[in-house]
């Protein structure tokens, strides 16, 4: 019996010592080096959470409900649009959180929210931007993209090439489907949206390849 166990265990020794044995012999090539690992993609960076909106009777309901939009709905009560987003049916709206609203410059916010015709105009512009007189839901934004009229009459552009990260201007919709009784719709971006006919719109930054006038002679 001891001599069939030394046996088993010598057994398992030489098997294990055999690879080194191999691997140190003289005059062998040694062995391929092991293919060095690719890096690893970067990952793409997370999308900003807010708790999931529940779908209430109107769009206005279901913001209020939530509490997350309370600078947007300042903003819509002030711009007299309160009643709209009540009343009307099959709108869609995309929704600016307030961390979207305190995202712009102060003054912008400032000069927004003024009790002047001016302001209340302007205002009124921003919201109507965000604003489209149809249903836009994800089977119109996923794999899609172009633009879609708003009820500012500027459109916005949608680009759904990524499903996982849909755009409209150059925000982030970060919750989308939110499907109200009266039919509306609500998608929650990321960014306010500013039309490009509006005082607050980013003016185009000038051209890097033009060449300065020649001196004069």
């Amino acid at each position: 019996m001891h001599l069939i166990r030394f046996a088993t265990t010598a057994l398992a020794a030489a098997t294990i010592a055999l690879p080194v044995a191999v691997m140190a012999a003289p005059g062998d090539s040694p062995p391929p080096a092991a293919a060095e690992a690719a890096p690893a993609a970067p990952a793409a960076p997370a999308l900003p959470s807010i708790p999931k909106l529940a779908p209430g009777p109107d769009i206005y309901t279901t913001l209020k409900t939530s509490g997350q939009f309370t600078i947007l709905l300042k903003a819509v009560d002030q711009a007299g649009l309160a009643p709209v987003l009540q009343k009307y049916p099959n709108l869609t709206f995309f929704a600016p959180t307030d961390a979207a609203m305190n995202a712009l410059p102060p003054d912008v916010l400032t000069k927004l929210m003024a009790q002047n015709d001016t302001s209340a105009n302007q205002l009124q512009q921003i919201l109507k931007y965000h604003l489209i007189n149809a249903v836009v839901d994800s089977s119109k934004l996923s794999g899609h993209s172009g633009p879609i009229p708003t009820v500012e009459a500027t459109p916005v552009v949608i680009d759904g090439s990524n499903p996982n990260d849909v755009l409209v201007n150059n925000a982030d919709i970060i919750q989308a489907d939110v499907k109200v009784a009266n039919g509306g719709v609500i998608n929650v971006i990321d960014k306010v949206l500013i039309p490009k006919d509006s005082p607050y719109a980013t003016p185009p930054t000038a051209s890097a390849s033009a060449a300065p006038a020649p001196a004069g002679t």
